[in-house]
């Protein structure tokens, strides 16, 4: 999975391993349409670690092109669109935790994280969260990254038989309606009269992006029930919702998608305050 690198990729991410004293480096992997945002703006603290808090998540830049950005692979399964590489320098003091996805995460240092990750003989599914915003003067350059790099489901996946979960195959996904013939998962999604009421009950965007996902895992109609979402103050939940009407049949499903598109054209276009 990680061999035949372009020697120009390799040189690429060598380079960027030019250290400044003081100074760690990371990569974020996100969407390009925010990239004009974060050039502006720095990287809004909307992932949630794992005791709750907001941040970002990013990885140290390592000798090698592939393993530094290991994860755009996957998350393109979660990403519609283009994804692209934040660069970002963080004093080697700043709190971080850092650890595998799946094993519970060290609270150490920025410096103290790239050294873990580096000193691995395997570091695929590691991951350093940065409990923080991430600001505009420490965001270093955004750049395109290949959209194939890395792995998909698990690091070692290649050879294993697939997981066909709602989680881990959302509908829609490349190549999901064949897998999900030769290997069939029984839980079929909810149905729509019994998600509605669970998302008019929602008080928190979590509760509510977690209803909107399951919403989107099938074919539906009726767009005009989430249009009050629309207008949601969690950036969040309005992201979650443009991605799920992409689900909705009707004419209000594709009026409520480009209204959507609009807002978030206009909050990026929108100059910040100094």
């Amino acid at each position: 999975m990680f061999c035949g690198l372009e020697p120009k990729l390799v040189r690429v991410a060598v380079a960027g391993l030019a250290t400044i004293p003081g100074v760690a480096e990371f990569v974020h992997i996100t969407g390009a349409g925010s990239a004009r945002r974060i050039e502006r703006a720095g990287i809004s603290a909307r992932s949630r670690g794992r005791d709750g808090d907001r941040g970002v998540y990013c990885m140290p830049v390592l000798p090698s092109f592939t393993l530094t950005h290991q994860w755009v692979r996957e998350l393109r399964r979660w990403h519609p669109g283009v994804l692209v590489a934040v660069h970002v320098r963080l004093p080697d003091a700043e709190p971080v935790t850092v650890g595998h996805y799946a094993e519970s995460p060290r609270r150490v240092t920025a410096a103290q994280a790239v050294a873990a990750i580096r000193e691995l003989d395997d570091p695929r599914g590691q991951e350093v969260f940065v409990p923080r915003p991430i600001t505009a003067g420490e965001v270093r350059r955004v750049r395109d990254v290949p959209q194939g790099v890395g792995w998909r489901y698990l690091p070692a996946a290649h050879g294993r038989r697939p997981c066909l979960c709602p989680v881990c195959a959302s509908r829609g996904a490349y190549k999901g309606a064949r897998l999900r013939q030769r290997f069939p998962y029984d839980e079929p999604p909810r149905p729509k009269s019994e998600l509605m009421p669970l998302l008019r009950a929602a008080t928190t965007a979590e509760e509510i992006v977690d209803v909107l996902w399951e919403l989107g895992r099938g074919r539906r109609g009726g767009a005009e029930e989430l249009a009050y979402l629309a207008d949601h103050p969690d950036p969040e939940v309005r992201e979650t919702l443009e991605s799920v009407l992409r689900r909705y049949r009707g004419r209000e499903a594709r009026r409520l998608g480009e209204r959507l598109r609009q807002l978030h054209e206009s909050a990026s276009a929108a100059p910040t305050a100094d």
